[in-house]
């Protein structure tokens, strides 16, 4: 059976002595649609879409210090507090998203006190824009031959020669078309809550939804944690039931809220 070879090179280009990888190209673009969007989104609900400026910057370092902390410090701890100049090495991959949610909530909090805005509407409307941000950076770990699936004789297995010869699950894809398809339908209920505001829904909804995704894609990856968690779920898999069951929660939270002030 043919399989698609994938064996592209992870540097897009080279500009003087500035090394552009497909990684950090995406990355950045998920980045560029976050602030985008939020801007859309400021000027949509009465907002100054200035503040969005500062809003990315309190984001990017919440997302980027707690994906990179969450993978060091989850996934291979060992390797990482033996070798901690590696830690902040986001270049060469490794981003856990996990740490991420952990990392812009806390950004959020600190910006919502220094800001004065409402903490539980700010998640809502970043968690409902990370949800295609996370899509983008797949397709970014596509490109880097990285977050590998179980090996398969099926089809549409790829082998990333950069790896092995074994075809494997594009789990990368699998991932980004499960946010992406996550998103489009995030997309009315974030509509609908302008007319009838459910504070805690999107992020419910993002929780719940995306982290569901999170622990069924795990059965066709390899095992990314340096350590054997002595059970049958996989690290990503344990780390995931705590945000859906949060999502549960806020869902259910939010959608009883917004009957009875319906019926008020």
């Amino acid at each position: 059976m043919s399989h698609l070879v994938w064996d592209i090179n992870p540097v897009l280009l080279h500009v003087g002595f500035l090394t552009i990888r497909w990684y950090g190209a995406l990355f950045a673009a998920a980045f560029v649609f976050g602030y985008t969007s939020m801007e859309m989104i400021y000027r949509r609900e009465g907002k100054n879409p200035e503040e969005v400026d500062r809003l990315l910057w309190f984001v990017a370092l919440g997302i980027v210090l707690g994906a990179r902390l969450g993978h060091a410090l989850l996934y291979d701890p060992g390797y990482y507090l033996a070798h901690p100049e590696k830690i902040l090495a986001i270049w060469e991959g490794g981003l856990a998203s996990h740490g991420a949610a952990l990392g812009v909530l806390m950004a959020l909090y600190i910006y919502s006190r220094v800001a004065g805005d409402s903490f539980i509407w700010l998640l809502d409307r970043v968690a409902f824009l990370a949800v295609m941000g996370g899509a983008i950076i797949r397709v970014g770990n596509f490109f880097n031959s990285e977050i590998l699936g179980t090996v398969t004789d099926q089809p549409w297995g790829i082998i990333f020669a950069r790896v092995d010869s074994h075809p494997r699950h594009p789990v990368q894809l699998y991932e980004a078309i499960s946010y992406a398809l996550i998103f489009c339908g995030m997309i009315p209920v974030y509509r609908k809550t302008l007319e009838k505001p459910a504070p805690g829904l999107l992020l419910g909804l993002f929780c719940l939804l995306v982290f569901s995704a999170r622990f069924g894609l795990e059965f066709f990856k390899t095992e990314q944690a340096m350590y054997d968690t002595g059970l049958p779920f996989t690290t990503g898999q344990l780390l995931s039931v705590p945000f859906i069951a949060l999502g549960a929660v806020l869902v259910f939270r939010a959608l009883r809220r917004q009957s009875a002030a319906n019926v008020e």
